[in-house]
């Protein structure tokens, strides 16, 4: 069910875009903060994949701090490990070439993990969750509005995870982030919240003003026709009367996602290419924030 906030209200989209996505979205969060502008305070943060880590990242530790430690040498993966980046890309691209709509994709999507984990020894959930719950700075949900986005891999229904859903937040996050194998929680799996969109920025419904962060700048490989695009999304929120900025890469740091995304040796450069961008951008995004 698509959650939705009064009037009045500021919502925060911190987009999916790999390890070098979460880096980049610490890098502009501090980058704003430095320059006197803190997007930290939204009334409902919502976020997807390695957005998802930044939105708990956010609600636990100060951007500053944040940004110290995405600008250190690389320590382990942020995504799920096994395939490389490069097959996964061409499973999804077969995934979507051979859907007819955005429901049939996440459900081919969710049938070739679900034949991923059978194929697997079963260690991979516990590893993962250890692996997301050390760049957590919380272990419970924070007392705000954090929604957090997955898909069920058994029917491809997207799910929204929040503080009321029974949910430890870290396996919130694990789901989040899992474009590979799913990943457990009870019964269910659950597999990446990108899936449904890549940003989900349509979940701000209802905020008068929204506020997106979009590491992969609104780029997508799906069909225009789905309506998948960041670009759908924000006319969606100001055909409801939602204000809406976004922030995405510049040209010159595109190098840092797409195939790129998952290596974690680039973070400590898009964390600082997001701070540079966040401190350009401070006036404009105060302005709207304020």
């Amino acid at each position: 069910m698509q959650n939705t906030l009064q009037q009045h209200h500021r919502a925060l989209v911190l987009g999916g875009g790999g390890s070098t996505g979460n880096a980049w979205l610490i890098g502009v969060v501090a980058g704003l903060s430095d320059a006197g502008v803190d997007v930290t305070d939204a009334d409902r943060t919502i976020g997807t994949s390695a957005g998802s880590t930044a939105a708990v990242q956010f609600a636990g530790a100060e951007p500053a701090e944040l940004l110290a430690q995405a600008s250190t040498p690389p320590g382990p993966r942020l995504a799920p490990p096994g395939r490389p980046t490069t097959t996964h890309l061409d499973r999804f691209r077969a995934v979507i070439a051979a859907s007819a709509d955005a429901a049939e994709m996440r459900r081919r999507m969710g049938a070739a993990a679900l034949e991923l984990e059978a194929a697997s020894d079963g260690s991979w959930p516990a590893r993962w969750r250890a692996m997301v719950s050390a760049r957590l700075p919380i272990s419970a949900w924070p007392d705000r509005d954090v929604a957090i986005t997955a898909v069920d891999a058994t029917t491809g229904e997207p799910v929204v995870f929040d503080r009321t859903s029974g949910v430890e937040v870290v396996d919130a996050v694990a789901a989040s982030c899992s474009s590979g194998l799913p990943f457990p929680i009870g019964s269910g799996r659950y597999i990446d919240g990108g899936y449904r969109r890549n940003e989900n920025a349509d979940l701000a419904a209802g905020a008068e003003r929204v506020l997106v962060l979009s590491p992969f700048g609104g780029r997508t490989m799906h069909p225009l026709a789905w309506g998948m695009q960041l670009q759908a999304q924000v006319e969606e929120l100001r055909a409801a009367d939602s204000l809406v900025e976004t922030v995405a890469p510049p040209a010159a740091d595109e190098h840092l996602f797409g195939p790129n995304a998952m290596d974690p040796a680039l973070r400590p450069e898009a964390a600082r290419a997001g701070h540079r961008l966040g401190t350009d951008l401070a006036d404009r995004v105060g302005a709207f924030w304020r």
